[in-house]
């Protein structure tokens, strides 16, 4: 591969894990000052830990020889010293670290729906084993050669679309998310209006670090296809983004009588959700009606907690898991080419559906019993007391602003 495609791998790799740090300054604004330093942790430790076991099996098991199995081997190269030494290192070693900031960010997206309850090293544990039984085969099915990505040649059917994560990354982290809230409960207190971003700027500037670090996360991938599509997917990214806002910010105004800044934030994350899967199968006028329809439904789909009584804190579902899902079977009427209202016939939608309800059902599951398991034995759910003092002090011993601690005093 010539010096430029390797080049602009690097950066791609820079931009997608710059999108992690980026979360956590998004989740870390929404909550309370109390947990803020909990919250940032939590993306922090993801790409720790999952950075990690990503190098040492995870790559491993990304890829299958036939759609039946599970995943790959874990131990068929572990810690990658045979692909170090190969021939093509040079580009598959950057093809390894730009496949691990999906990881990451996938497993990080999780944290937000039990933000200001959870322990940290019970997340940990949560995260380690969620990486190697969810994350790492899911991206064998969609992306490496799994069921899902031979499905359509299985059914004659077109195959699977899913060019940057819509089942992969965010119906996997909105199902596993919508898991854990059943598992760790409600936060005291929890009825609308009582739990308040404490800082709105870390917000904007958490959404603007992953607007800014998503051309990685949907561009980047062309590295490998000699950026032969990489202009239409820059603008569908940036296209579909700017008409979620719009969207968010217009059901913001009919619904509560004011847009709000955090709806902006929230609105930009919808619509880059919903473009991930279908950045690079959308002509520019497609992606925009996506990015309005996904910008609304989700500011719709971030009440449902409150009328359904899960605590999904930070709206992991009602953003990644509906956009993820809009993104996903939206191709099956828009696709180029294949598109049920663009000249295909139904064969397109059928298979979205069946692969982002299959990934869906199986995170959820896997979180679930993964989440049950450690509540049930070293405990997930920080103590009401802790909960109430704020976690920050108590599970990290820190505390983000000095001025909170006087203001208490008071």
């Amino acid at each position: 591969m010539d010096a430029g495609s390797m080049a602009f791998g690097v950066v791609a790799t820079a931009l997608v894990l710059f999108m992690t740090p980026g979360l956590a300054f998004f989740y870390g604004g929404l909550v309370r000052a109390k947990s803020v330093i909990s919250m940032m942790m939590m993306s922090f430790g993801a790409i720790g830990l999952v950075g990690t076991l990503w190098i040492l099996y995870g790559f491993n098991m990304a890829a299958v020889e036939s759609p039946l199995q599970f995943s790959g081997n874990p131990f068929s190269d572990l810690g990658l010293a045979a692909l170090a030494a190969g021939e093509s290192a040079n580009t598959d070693l950057i093809g390894v670290a730009y496949g691990s900031t999906f990881a990451i960010i996938t497993v990080a997206l999780i944290s937000g729906a039990i933000a200001d309850r959870a322990k940290f090293g019970a997340w940990m544990l949560f995260a380690g084993v969620f990486a190697t039984l969810g994350y790492f085969p899911i991206a064998a099915w969609v992306w490496g050669g799994g069921w899902a990505y031979s499905l359509g040649e299985m059914l004659g059917l077109p195959s699977v679309i899913d060019y940057a994560g819509g089942t992969a990354v965010h119906i996997n982290a909105g199902a596993a998310a919508l898991a854990l809230t059943f598992v760790l409960g409600k936060r005291i207190g929890f009825t609308k209006g009582a739990h308040k971003p404490h800082n709105v700027p870390f917000v904007i500037l958490g959404a603007s670090i992953l607007w800014f670090g998503w051309f990685g996360f949907n561009v980047g991938a062309e590295w490998l296809n000699g950026l032969g599509n990489a202009g239409l997917i820059t603008l569908n990214t940036l296209g579909a983004t700017a008409a979620a806002i719009c969207a968010w910010l217009l059901v913001e105004k009919l619904k509560d009588g004011k847009p709000t800044s955090v709806g902006a934030a929230s609105g930009a994350v919808a619509g880059l959700v919903a473009i991930t899967p279908a950045c690079a199968n959308l002509t520019p006028g497609w992606a925009l009606l996506l990015g309005v329809i996904a910008g609304a439904v989700c500011a719709l789909a971030v009440e449902l907690k409150w009328k359904l009584g899960f605590d999904d804190s930070l709206d992991v579902v009602g953003i990644h898991l509906v956009g993820g899902l809009i993104g996903t079977l939206y191709l099956g009427f828009f696709a180029t080419e294949t598109g049920l209202f663009l000249g295909g016939g139904p064969g397109q939608l059928a298979v979205q559906v069946i692969a982002a309800v299959g990934v869906m059902v199986y995170a959820f599951v896997v979180a679930f019993v993964i989440g049950f398991a450690i509540e049930k034995t070293i405990g997930f759910r920080v103590k009401n007391e802790d909960e109430l003092a704020g976690v920050d002090q108590i599970v990290h011993g820190e505390d983000a602003y000095g001025y909170e601690l006087e203001r208490d005093r008071v």
